[in-house]
């Protein structure tokens, strides 16, 4: 059994193919935790864990589990797999920080945000846009009213693979954007409709559009690819008074402001005569710190754990569910070409 001080949390991950080294690597370079097992059925994968860092490693997750030193568990596994995990880590009295989608059925979800609430334990979901700093620029400028009311968000997210069979486009991109615009306007669209196209392996949908409408008026529209010819993760917020721009690989910051805007010409004595006049003002590209994402979300998950009662607002399994109703009618609405999907919401 590994010992520990009383202020060090002992961490498992469950899944090493892609993601699950990254959360190896962060967690152990923190100082207020330390992997002490990890779970994987490929031997290739847990060799290499074993050999960079010397982490323990197992071929059943469910050994883990059994441990009672382990605090918490980090969940990179497919995600038709999440649920089963989450579920019997949570039985199991551990936090979980689980990768996105949290599962693949909204209903699955919800049992499990309803399960991790029973047991008090913190379920978190990795939507790690949420811990970039440029996105957390974006939130408090949105917030304090720097655009203006809101007209509509566009998200871009492409790029030539990597290719996932599990789920299609949607599921895996446009799950961050959807976590972001729900954070960024504090509250849920009410319905969605999605088009989409399966060209390298049917119907796994490896392009897809989707359009979203807000109580409030606000339009939304996301763009996953996985066969375009660059990689772009790039959103930009339109208001009345001004647009501003994030893209992630911009220089020379991510974040661009545009004092740019329409106004209607007050004097005119037709209809005839009426116009919208654009207003061209100033560009500002304010300095954005240069951090880690993934270990800020590293950071906050391990805070949360030592405070169970406090509620997540970053990757809250609420919000996460939320995302996953989103992601199940658009769905339905490629199934339907593109027919919109009214939203509502379950609740835990």
């Amino acid at each position: 059994m590994t010992t520990k001080p009383s202020d060090i949390l002992n961490i498992a991950v469950i899944g090493l193919g892609r993601w699950g080294p990254n959360h190896v690597r962060n967690f152990s370079n923190l100082s207020g935790s330390q992997v002490v097992a990890a779970a994987d059925i490929e031997a290739k994968n847990r060799d290499r864990i074993q050999a960079n860092f010397g982490v323990e490693t197992v071929d059943d997750y469910r050994k883990i589990l059994d441990r009672p030193e382990v605090d918490a568990v980090v969940v990179c596994t497919p995600t038709a797999t999440h649920f089963e995990i989450v579920k019997a880590a949570l039985e199991a009295g551990k936090h979980v920080l689980c990768e996105k989608p949290l599962t693949h059925k909204a209903d699955d979800a919800w049992e499990l945000v309803r399960l991790a609430a029973d047991k008090k334990r913190q379920l978190m979901t990795g939507h790690i846009f949420l811990f970039n700093p440029g996105i957390e620029y974006l939130e408090k400028a949105v917030q304090e009213g720097l655009a203006g009311p809101l007209y509509y968000i566009n998200a871009i997210r492409t790029n030539l693979g990597p290719f996932r069979s599990d789920v299609n486009a949607a599921w895996d991109l446009a799950s961050h954007d959807l976590y972001i615009f729900n954070h960024l306007l504090k509250m849920r669209p009410s319905w969605v409709a999605a088009t989409g196209g399966s060209y390298l392996r049917n119907p796994v949908e490896d392009i897809v559009f989707l359009t979203l409408q807000y109580p409030n008026g606000v339009m939304g529209h996301i763009h996953v690819s996985w066969l375009d010819p660059k990689k772009v993760r790039a959103l930009t917020v339109v208001g009345e008074n001004k647009m501003i721009t994030w893209d992630e690989f911009a220089n020379p910051g991510p974040v661009v402001i545009y004092d740019r805007s329409v106004v209607r010409d007050p004097v005119y004595d037709t209809f005839g005569e009426f116009q919208l006049l654009t207003k061209e003002g100033d560009l500002l590209i304010p300095r954005i710190p240069s951090q880690e994402p993934m270990s800020r979300q590293a950071k906050y998950f391990l805070e949360a754990c030592r405070n169970p009662e406090r509620p997540i607002d970053r990757g809250s399994p609420d919000q996460a569910a939320e995302v996953v109703q989103i992601l199940e009618a658009a769905s339905q609405s490629l199934e339907n070409r593109g027919a919109k999907v009214d939203l509502t919401f379950n609740s835990p």
